[in-house]
């Protein structure tokens, strides 16, 4: 291990998440920090800590000279970029590389590649791995985009070419439609990851969303199980678990394969996700995209595997070989994942920042909180509104449901609204129990459900 002190860019719980493995290895944390954060959790936990700019993202956690700056001044040997921000971003894994430091993540070549969504599709494909038909490559402009939709067949999705998190993607069912939403969808993308670049898919109806962790050392890699992750609002997830209990083995068995295959083709390096997308009356899986970071989801394989993927990362990054081999990755039992929000599910989600008076959540060994806010602390109202996550395991599916929708009656968080009653709703909704959601599925749920569509939510 070379690494001694890692420099955490980002906040939130990922930074968290990040400083309570850095410490598990012994590692010396510094903590990036913007004027509005001087409170948060992880500035409390980590070794030190050092302010990088004001409040708004632009101006701290997405200068990337500045994270970088600091990173040196503060004698850091090596850059952890969480999740978001910068994390898939070629030029900052870069920047910290060129001054001697480790980016614990892939190589900027890397992704490159794979961030880029277009491009990952055509490493697919020279894989053979399946992908959803869909333009070849990136559209140049809207006449391109046409011609490309009437060669897949509408209704397309369009896609912003980097970043994720469901930003810049939108749902054409007519050539009209196709004029009217790619602009849209190319603004959203320039705003939020600096890239207009878009390409096109067809849609799978009622798809299941299912997605790979692997881990690699950039020359052999390793798959740790999959997830599902098909409970979706506006292509943003809700709720996630591992294993997928759609799946049969031997379509597990097949996906997972084409995950380690393609990630060791482009010589991967650290922990990276292969999104698929699952046409359970076919059985056929199509890869769609590929996150080279850790994901939000990650803690629902690390329960049912025992593997500290962020610890991992940080591993392989310091010089350490893969931490088990293939054979040695098995998987127990099922666990589930909610996203905590500060945001009013009766009202349309409307983000609720506020003051934590009173936080308690349950003590069990199979109850985890992956979270960020404590008694006293104000959520700022400029970033992501994810206050943490709440993990159950069980040795079966409806065990974790069971589990969860106990863990979710014992969690209090008071001061602000959450998104804790969704997610009771829906730990008690027969379809949900039953494994019936696909990624279409919450929205017309909500629709239904008079809880969920107040008159302040439709206005």
């Amino acid at each position: 291990m070379t690494i001694r002190r890692l420099f955490v860019a980002n906040r939130g719980e990922i930074a968290v998440r990040i400083i309570r493995a850095a410490k598990s290895l012994g590692i010396e944390t510094v903590q990036a920090y913007s004027e509005a954060d001087r409170e948060m959790l992880a500035v409390k936990l980590a070794d030190k800590s050092v302010c990088v700019g004001r409040p708004a993202a632009r101006h701290s956690y997405l200068d990337a000279a500045g994270l970088v700056a600091a990173a040196r001044t503060a004698g850091c040997d090596a850059v952890h970029p969480g999740y978001g921000f910068l994390a898939e971003n070629a030029e900052f894994a870069d920047m910290v590389e060129s001054f001697g430091m480790v980016f614990v993540g892939p190589a900027g070549e890397t992704i490159r590649r794979m961030g880029d969504k277009a491009a990952a599709r055509e490493a697919a494909i020279a894989a053979g791995v399946p992908v959803v038909p869909g333009s070849q490559g990136r559209v140049a402009d809207i006449d391109a985009a046409l011609a490309a939709a009437e060669t897949i067949g509408y209704p397309v999705m369009i896609k912003a070419a980097a970043g994720g998190g469901g930003r810049g993607i939108r749902i054409a069912e007519t050539p009209d439609e196709l004029r009217r939403l790619a602009p849209q969808a190319q603004s959203e993308a320039q705003a939020a990851f600096g890239d207009g670049g878009l390409y096109l898919e067809r849609v799978i109806e009622n798809a299941r969303h299912i997605e790979v962790q692997i881990l690699g050392d950039g020359e052999r890699a390793i798959h740790c199980f999959e997830r599902e992750c098909s409970l979706q609002r506006r292509r943003q997830k809700v709720w996630e678990e591992a294993p997928a209990a759609c799946l049969d083995e031997a379509t597990r068995a097949r996906i997972c394969a084409s995950a380690v295959a393609l990630a060791e083709s482009v010589g991967y390096r650290g922990a990276g996700t292969l999104e698929y997308l699952y046409d359970e009356p076919s059985g056929a899986f199509y890869f769609i995209e590929m996150n080279t970071r850790i994901q939000v989801e990650h803690p629902v394989t690390e329960m049912i595997t025992g593997i500290d993927l962020v610890a991992a990362m940080v591993r392989i990054a310091g010089g350490e070989p893969l931490p088990v081999t293939q054979d040695r990755v098995t998987r127990t039992g099922h666990a589930i994942e909610v996203r905590i929000n500060a945001e009013d599910p009766a009202a349309g989600f409307m983000p609720c920042p506020g003051t934590v008076e009173r936080l308690s959540v349950p003590t069990d060994p199979a109850i985890r909180f992956d979270g960020m806010i404590y008694e006293g602390y104000t959520v700022p109202p400029f970033y992501d509104s994810l206050l943490g996550k709440l993990i159950v395991h069980g040795a079966t599916r409806a065990e974790a449901i069971d589990r969860l929708a106990a863990a979710l009656e014992g969690f209090t968080v008071t001061g602000l609204k959450t998104t804790v009653p969704l997610h009771k709703a829906l730990a008690a909704d027969p379809d949900v129990r039953a494994g019936k959601a696909h990624t279409r599925f919450l929205e017309g749920w909500l629709a239904g459900n008079p809880a969920f569509t107040s008159q302040k939510a439709a206005q």
